[in-house]
């Protein structure tokens, strides 16, 4: 029996009216303090994962008895086959598995190269590249016990769709559930909001973009607004969207960047909300060179941090109220981990409330994870890292197999981490390095895990799996 008041407020699932109450262990630590944050064990008739990295945002489950070791034979409830491509989480709720997909159409080789060059990419750039001659954009939906496709919602076809970095795809931003609603995002190529009951297109949006190396931002709710963020390499800015129509309600631009080329502009980042310890409500949106809080109503800067000339910011930020910081890593070129104290108003950039940052062995795509008073990272290539959270403080720092995209997830008392090649590796979170197991899913792994109690949901290239129970 678990209890708790929930005190983290990232990307909280405020739609309290969508969640169905299935005895007295759901109402177990359902607390809610001045409509801040719910927290429900997440069995597998109860599981509510509404956006990336859960119902919190920060990677954790609320799960008991999640497995350690499973195989093909021993192990699996289901593997669905899916259709198409996509690196977007999927999302959960009422007994349904959700998950945008891209159905491409390839091209030649040559006619590859062709393509490329009349969007006048470079020929040294093609192999870093991929496109397709058109796309179909898609969402499924999976029955949770069974993991039949019970539906697949075609929300638009793309003719000659921009071309993308080889490891990223058409659907790489994961979708979010709001009550019964579903909003999916595709960057440049459209925004959809669903109604999940009907599968019906509520009202649709495009926001013009060049991603350069295609979709990434994955879209946020905050209370009535679709927060979106659209850093691309000819504009960059965060908007808000009326969730209910699609109207634009604000707007408002990036600050100046000193880099000259907007390759260097770009970004890929999603929005958290926090409420500091003065009480004080943010929208945390991370970009290149800067990391902005917003007030979620206006729009308007609250307080900005140059972080460097750190691009491609990929990983969510996470925020520790216990520690009172934000955690951010600053991107491309040469990752730095950061932590902030979010207190502050204006340009905060020369401030003290810079806490402390680590330059080594810094994750580019892999999203932080506070855990208790350590905090961990695995860089792209497969460096652990555990760090004292309030001060920065190296406890340990081990090689763990594989290359890495996903974000690590903590449930049941253990870390999570899941790599292209497949490997699942399971830590036990502590101040000494201790792996608990290493497990062999034999499929490419780009999206980050999901746990329940007793089980686990995972997207590989090819399919979804449901594990344990």
């Amino acid at each position: 029996m678990r209890c708790g008041v929930v005190v983290h407020h990232e990307a909280i699932y405020r739609s309290v009216s969508s969640v169905k109450i299935y005895g007295m262990k759901t109402l177990l630590c359902a607390v809610v303090i001045g409509g801040i944050g719910l927290n429900f064990p997440a069995s597998a008739e109860t599981l509510n994962w509404p956006q990336f990295r859960g119902p919190n945002g920060n990677g954790h489950a609320d799960a008991d008895n999640v497995p350690t070791n499973w195989s093909a034979s021993d192990g699996v409830k289901w593997r669905t086959p899916i259709d198409g491509k996509g690196w977007s989480s999927p999302v959960v709720a009422d007994g349904k598995i959700w998950l945008t997909t891209a159905v491409e159409v390839k091209p030649t080789e040559a006619e590859a190269k062709k393509i490329m060059a009349e969007q006048g990419i470079e020929e040294k750039k093609f192999k870093l590249l991929q496109v397709a001659k058109y796309i179909e954009l898609k969402l499924a939906v999976l029955d949770f016990e069974s993991g039949k496709i019970e539906r697949e919602i075609e929300l638009t076809k793309i003719d000659t769709p921009d071309s993308i970095h080889a490891l990223n795809s058409y659907a790489s931003p994961t979708p979010v559930i709001d009550g019964g609603r579903i909003f999916a995002h595709f960057g440049t190529y459209g925004t959809f909001c669903i109604d999940r009951k009907s599968g019906e297109v509520v009202w649709t949006k495009t926001l013009p973009l060049v991603h350069s190396v295609g979709p990434g931002s994955s879209p946020f709710i905050h209370d009535d607004l679709l927060v979106l963020i659209c850093d691309g390499v000819d504009q960059q800015y965060v908007t808000a969207l009326n969730k209910n129509t699609g109207e634009e309600v604000w707007k408002t631009d990036r600050p100046a960047m000193r880099a000259a080329k907007g390759d260097q502009k770009k970004s890929y980042n999603t929005p958290i909300a926090i409420r500091d310890k003065n009480g004080r409500e943010q929208l945390i949106c991370m970009g290149s060179q800067w990391l902005i809080s917003y007030d979620s109503a206006t729009g308007k800067e609250i307080w900005k941090l140059d972080h460097g000339s750190g691009f491609s910011v990929v990983p969510r930020p996470v925020y520790s109220e216990k520690h009172g910081l934000i955690y951010i890593s600053t991107g491309f070129g040469k990752p730095e981990l950061w932590a902030i104290d979010p207190t502050g108003s204006g340009d905060i950039t020369k401030s003290d409330l810079v806490a402390w940052k680590e330059a080594k062995r810094i994750p580019a795509r892999p999203s932080p994870l506070v855990v208790g008073d350590e905090l961990y990272v695995v860089t792209d290539a497969g460096v652990a890292t555990c760090f004292n959270a309030a001060d920065g403080t190296v406890n340990w720092q081990e090689r763990v197999d594989g290359n890495y995209s996903a974000s690590p997830m903590f449930a049941d008392g253990k870390i999570y981490l899941a790599s292209h090649e497949g490997k699942v590796t399971i830590l036990k979170p502590s101040k000494t390095f201790e792996s608990v197991s290493i497990v062999e899913m034999g499929e490419q792994i780009m999206a980050s895990p999901i746990a329940f109690d007793g089980g686990l949901v995972m997207r590989s290239a090819d399919a979804m799996y449901r594990i344990g129970k």
